[in-house]
């Protein structure tokens, strides 16, 4: 069973990896603006919404102007975050192949 022992410590050693990633990914602060600069969000790699900034003269818009533009300001911190966060996974993730696992 030399077979499963290596298998195993592959997977201590994926696990590791992945904790520091996550550690990694939780430093890392993602900065995103939306309509020319009114709403400035920041994100953590770990998809964690961290700041929250608005320009005062959107607020004097119109709100479904304020609120479509904030819903988008959302959305694409989200989707950065996330595309950020699959990156750096599969980075370490496709180093650990794992016969008939993955």
């Amino acid at each position: 069973m030399a077979g499963v022992g290596k298998l195993l410590k592959q997977a201590q050693k994926m696990q590791r990896s992945i904790e520091s990633l996550q550690t990694q990914l939780e430093a890392k602060e993602i900065d995103i603006t939306s309509g020319g600069g009114a709403v400035k969000i920041k994100v953590n790699g770990a998809g964690k919404f961290v700041a929250l900034s608005l320009d005062p003269e959107l607020l004097k818009e119109d709100a479904k102007l304020v609120s479509d533009t904030l819903l988008t300001a959302i959305q694409d911190a989200a989707k950065q975050a996330k595309d950020y966060n699959d990156s750096e996974m599969q980075k370490v993730t496709s180093a650990f192949q794992m016969p008939g696992m993955f």
